[in-house]
């Protein structure tokens, strides 16, 4: 079935046209760009060189075992930044009004040993037009012993996924890095998501193999066949670094979406959501620590959710200002503007979302 929003609504429309030009008006009135400033360029560096250096230091100086964890723990709360601040906004066209510098700082998605290809697919076409949509968005389809929709089936196991759910959220990466990819290939594929021909798709598949293939070889072949350092200690901090960035990744995309408060609707029998896509958006995506400098720093603006979904080829460091004009419009328009005050509301909140997924009938249930 072919989903479509509803574009009859006038105010619905009205909302979105008057939020536009509000927006836009705030770029031209101010005289700034909607892409980078000096402030993005300056943590792109930052988080880059966090990266960068602990690994350069394991290599060169063979610090003990607990100063080699400290370093690979570091590594994963910095490419986790990296993921959040720099390759989300570049492979959105947000970073930069330059397509060259958007291919190169989206590419740090291999830090994480991913594929763009796939990612863009996933996040930008899926996830981006139909968010808490069922069947339609990857990200709330059921994965492994998860249940992230009202509208997929319950089992028995779900009930204690609120408690299990970090678990599998710190592994992610590591599943992403190793298997995800190609599943996704392959699903794309037949669903016809992936349009390439199958002389595209060939050397898709075979970019993305040597990416991971060049991927683990700098990160375990490298400390261990050339700088000696033991395999043991090479797979515990690889797997530590991927437990963190996982952890940190998964919990902040989840407390936009999967809290309290969003809607996960159907479509009709002709494939037509009740709302237009703005309206959508506003119903399915909530904010959370707007007010809070370092996270909006450290997660790339996606506590800025909002705003970054009906604006995502902004770059996120003008989402604090813009979330001024879209509250503002949303309440004239009588249009919900969904936002958790704190870090920990959003987290709770998520808690008990994972809880109610798992306990109630689905039979029994109305639309979240």
């Amino acid at each position: 079935m072919q989903v479509r929003f509803n574009s009859n609504g006038k105010d619905q429309t009205l909302f979105y046209s008057t939020l536009r030009n509000r927006v836009e008006g705030y770029f031209t009135e101010n005289n700034i760009s909607r892409h980078c400033n000096r402030e993005m360029v300056v943590k792109t560096a930052v988080l880059l060189l966090a990266y960068c250096v602990p690994f350069v230091c394991l290599l060169v100086f063979h610090p003990s075992v607990w100063v080699s964890m400290g370093l690979w723990s570091i590594m994963g709360f910095s490419v986790a930044g990296v993921g959040m601040s720099v390759m989300h906004d570049a492979n959105h066209g947000a970073y930069s009004k330059s397509k060259t510098v958007n291919f190169w700082l989206g590419g740090t998605l291999n830090l994480l040993g991913g594929s763009i290809f796939n990612w863009k697919m996933q996040h930008n076409l899926l996830h981006h037009t139909y968010t808490n949509i069922s069947d339609m968005d990857d990200d709330i389809d059921p994965k492994a012993f998860m249940r992230f929709s009202p509208h997929s089936e319950v089992k028995w196991y779900h009930r204690l996924q609120f408690v299990y759910a970090f678990f599998f959220y710190g592994i992610i990466t590591l599943y992403w890095a190793l298997l995800k990819d190609f599943i996704q290939f392959a699903k794309y594929k037949r669903e016809g998501v992936n349009k390439n021909t199958n002389k595209e798709n060939r050397r898709v598949l075979l970019n993305m193999a040597g990416i991971k293939l060049f991927y683990f070889g700098i990160f375990i072949c490298l400390p261990v066949f050339v700088f000696a350092i033991p395999f043991w200690q090479v797979l515990s901090g690889f797997l530590l670094m991927h437990f963190i960035a996982g952890i940190i990744l998964t919990v902040v995309f989840q407390l936009a979406h999967t809290v309290e408060g969003t809607s996960h609707p159907l479509p009709d029998s002709k494939g037509s959501i009740e709302n237009n896509w703005a309206v959508h958006q506003m119903n399915t995506t909530v904010n959370f620590s707007r007010k809070s400098r370092f996270i909006s720093w450290y997660v790339g603006g996606l506590n800025f959710q909002v705003e970054h979904h009906l604006f995502p080829t902004i770059c996120h460091v003008h989402y604090p200002n813009i979330a001024k004009i879209v509250k503002e419009t949303a309440e004239e328009a009588g249009v919900p503007y969904l936002e958790n005050i704190t870090f920990m509301d959003a987290l709770q909140s998520h808690i008990r979302t994972l809880k109610r997924f798992g306990n109630i009938p689905q039979l029994n249930e109305a639309i979240a």
